[in-house]
């Protein structure tokens, strides 16, 4: 089995073997989907070793550590009509991908679907899954799994003219919770976003990784997010909460003043979400103060 549909775009950066693996794992789909791989600036001969072991894939190479915007990137190559994302430690399980291909073009006004996360080498539901199946925001009845308010980019299969619509990932935000505000942006397009329990893709967390700045870049993206999209109490509401919640450490003190040093470039590009949106933002807001997966804390 073959299956046209779908375009694998993959991003990394000084993840070698983890890629590699990746790589094997992609060529043996079924689906055999066409893969770009944007090398964002490794030094670890990432490149060499995909040109060698991958001749197919279509390696990008912009020279420097786009973050997330090395998606942008690829998705300006990309031919298919859906687009699917995973990380350099993660894949899709065979199937998967022609699955949320059938999804997409059964569903027209469905924009995005995201698959359950397996983490491996356990086998065991990453955490966040049984928020994805409990999700808060209502949608409508003839949407294939429950709507959501936001996506995962490692796991989730999009329309590309959507993607490509709604103008991508900020560079600004670079990496690290950087799907909400192209999410919240999907939503005022007209687009519902969808979990589909019986997707699959498989993640092995990559040991090589800084999660303190990943945890200061979310919490920055956050309040970003927060200002340029949300009315003016609910952002404040938000500020407060993460004020109030995150750790006080030297991480978050940045996180905030990065955020503060940008209000000039908030106050140019803030564009208030439509009623309907933000109606559903706050439901998931609600239910993410609970959440243990979802915190800023590890």
């Amino acid at each position: 089995m073959t299956d046209p549909r779908t375009t694998v775009v993959v991003i990394t950066h000084n993840r070698r073997p983890e890629l590699l693996s990746t790589l094997d794992r992609l060529a043996e789909l079924p689906e055999q989907p066409e893969v770009f791989v944007t090398d964002n600036g490794s030094t670890d001969g990432t490149s060499a070793a995909v040109a060698r072991h991958h001749p197919h894939v279509r390696l990008l190479r912009p020279g420097r550590n786009l973050g997330a915007v090395g998606r942008n990137l690829a998705v300006r190559r990309v031919r298919t009509p859906y687009v699917a994302f995973c990380d350099d430690d993660s894949w899709w399980a065979p199937g998967a991908l022609a699955g949320a291909a059938d999804l997409l073009d059964r569903y027209a006004a469905l924009g995005a679907v995201t698959a359950r996360i397996v983490v491996e080498p356990d086998g065991t539901e990453d955490p966040i899954v049984e928020e994805l199946r409990n999700s808060p925001v209502p949608g409508p009845r003839w949407l294939p799994g429950p709507a959501l308010g936001s996506f995962l980019a490692a796991a989730t299969v999009l329309r590309t003219d959507a993607f490509r619509r709604a103008g991508g990932f900020n560079p600004r935000l670079w990496l690290g919770g950087e799907e909400e505000l192209l999410a919240a942006d999907l939503a005022a397009d007209g687009w519902w976003l969808a979990y589909a329990d019986d997707l699959t893709i498989h993640h092995h967390p990559s040991t090589a990784r800084d999660s303190r700045r990943r945890r200061q870049d979310g919490i920055r993206n956050t309040l970003w997010f927060t200002w340029l999209r949300r009315p003016a109490r609910p952002a404040l509401r938000r500020t407060l909460h993460l004020a109030r919640t995150v750790p006080r450490d030297t991480a978050s003190l940045r996180a905030f003043a990065e955020a503060t040093a940008a209000l000039p470039w908030i106050l140019r590009e803030r564009r208030v979400l439509p009623p309907e949106v933000e109606g559903r933002l706050r439901l998931l807001e609600d239910s993410q103060r609970r959440s243990t997966a979802r915190s800023y804390v590890g």
